[in-house]
């Protein structure tokens, strides 16, 4: 199935960019009158038929709407540092995106090697991701954040919260499965995946007052991304 995306459905219309009309009109030929799936990026689908197919501004009249299509019974926030190797971080926002994610928080802890993270390119890989994977809602990337700022910003707020934090032995863990059982469709969910260096204590305790829970992911030594996407993956299997 060809997915196109459109920021918003204008009545009974819809409007490609002009990335997403030279895809829809010059790479893969369609044509007016052809029908187009195209996505909102906020949960609903749209079955098309082409009215204009200019490679710089195509439009479409929508025929027929599908709302939450492709989502997922719960809301998902990964907060994850990023790694030296920022390809390394950007498979993991594809990855996190085809799984099931909402939102993405680059955040910057006191061990982080990489203290700048520019979102443009991660947003256009969530971007693909999600029409790649069938869905039709976009993740949201944020701008990065320090730990200490996102963990106050979290303070109030309620649902599931995670720490994926070595603790060496001072403070108990749960397995994720473990910290999952028994939630409900609905819930919402906050993951917090640490640097190479992982948190500092001072982070990790800061996360624990504010009502995160430290969790572990089994034996392995995992590096921050195959972490960050072994736990979404976790949330994802917990609800199918």
């Amino acid at each position: 199935m060809e997915i196109f995306h459109a920021a918003e459905f204008n009545g009974n219309m819809v409007f490609l960019d002009a990335d997403e009309s030279a895809h829809c009109v010059r790479v893969l030929r369609h044509r007016t009158g052809d029908e187009i799936t195209v996505v909102d990026g906020k949960g609903t689908m749209a079955r098309c038929r082409l009215t204009d197919d200019s490679p710089k501004g195509a439009s479409a009249e929508i025929l027929e709407r599908f709302p939450l299509w492709g989502g997922h019974p719960y809301s998902l926030t990964m907060a994850v540092c990023p790694v030296k190797n920022n390809d390394r971080y950007e498979w993991f926002v594809e990855k996190a995106t085809e799984v099931g994610v909402d939102v993405i928080v680059p955040v910057i802890g006191e061990r982080s090697e990489r203290r700048v993270f520019k979102t443009d390119r991660s947003k256009k890989i969530a971007l693909s991701a999600m029409k790649q994977s069938l869905k039709a809602k976009l993740p949201e990337v944020e701008e990065p954040v320090s730990v200490k700022d996102f963990i106050a910003s979290r303070k109030e707020r309620g649902g599931l919260k995670l720490i994926c934090y070595c603790f060496e032995g001072e403070t108990e863990r749960v397995s994720v499965e473990e910290a999952l059982k028994g939630l409900p469709e609905g819930s919402d969910l906050t993951i917090m995946i640490g640097p190479e260096g992982d948190f500092s204590p001072e982070e990790a305790r800061l996360a624990v007052e504010s009502g995160f829970l430290p969790v572990h992911l089994g034996p392995s030594r995992l590096r921050t991304e195959t972490a960050a996407v072994t736990a979404a993956t976790a949330v994802y299997l917990h609800f199918i």
